[in-house]
C-alpha cells in the first residue's frame, strides 16, 4: 500500500477495478487548506485518460507491471499472436490493446506489459519507430518540391502513411509508431 508522496510519473495503481498508469502529477497546497496531489491517468485497459485529485496522505493501491519482450508472428480473426523469445510461450492479444497494430510487421520485437500478481497482459508497446517499404504511391512530378505536399503512401504491412512528394515506390522510410506519421527516408 502506498500513499500520495510515493507518487511518480509511470507509478502503475489499482482504481475502481481498473490498472491507470500515472502519466503526469503536481503537488498542491493553497494558502491554510491541505495539500493536494492533482494527476493525469491512462487506463491500461482502455486506454482512456482521465484528471483525478487525491488529498495528501490518501492510501493508493500499487500494482507491479513486467515488461516482456515478445515476437509478433502474426494476426488473424481472433487477433495478434505474440511470442516470448526466451520461453516460447504464446499470448494473443486484441486489436483494442495495440495502439498502431497495421505497423506490426512479422518478425517485430515487441514489449508486453503484465500484471505481475495476476499474470494478465495489459498493453503492448511498440519501439520508438519502425523502417518499412513503400509498396505503392502515385510518382511524384519532377520539380514539384517547393511546396510541403504530402501525398498517400501503401507500405508492406498495408498501412496508408502520408509522405513527401520525392518519396517513390520501392523507397524505405521511418515511421513514427505513435502518431503512424511520415518521419524520414532510410536505407534498407
Amino acid at each position: 500500500m502506498a500513499t500520495t508522496a510515493d507518487i511518480r510519473n509511470g507509478l502503475c495503481i489499482e482504481l475502481n477495478d481498473d490498472i491507470l498508469s500515472i502519466v503526469e502529477f503536481q503537488h498542491s497546497q493553497v494558502g491554510r487548506g491541505a495539500a493536494f496531489v492533482r494527476t493525469r491517468l491512462k487506463s491500461m485497459t482502455t486506454g482512456r485518460v482521465q484528471e483525478m485529485t487525491f488529498p495528501s496522505g490518501h492510501k493508493i493501491n500499487e500494482v507491479r507491471i513486467e515488461r516482456r519482450k515478445f515476437q509478433f508472428l502474426y494476426s488473424d480473426e481472433m487477433g495478434y499472436h505474440f511470442m516470448n523469445n526466451e520461453t516460447y510461450d504464446q499470448v494473443m492479444l486484441e486489436e483494442a490493446m495495440i495502439d498502431n497494430p497495421k505497423l506490426l510487421k512479422e518478425g517485430m520485437e515487441v514489449d508486453i506489459l503484465f500484471h505481475a500478481a495476476k499474470e494478465i497482459a495489459l498493453t503492448l508497446e511498440m519501439p520508438q519507430w519502425v523502417i518499412m517499404q513503400v509498396t505503392y504511391t502515385e510518382p511524384g512530378l519532377k520539380g514539384d518540391t517547393a511546396t510541403n505536399t504530402l501525398k498517400p503512401a501503401v507500405v508492406e504491412t498495408g498501412a496508408e502513411v502520408r509522405v513527401p512528394l520525392f518519396v517513390n515506390q520501392g523507397d524505405f522510410i521511418k515511421i513514427d509508431c505513435r502518431t503512424g506519421a511520415y518521419l524520414e527516408r532510410a536505407k534498407a
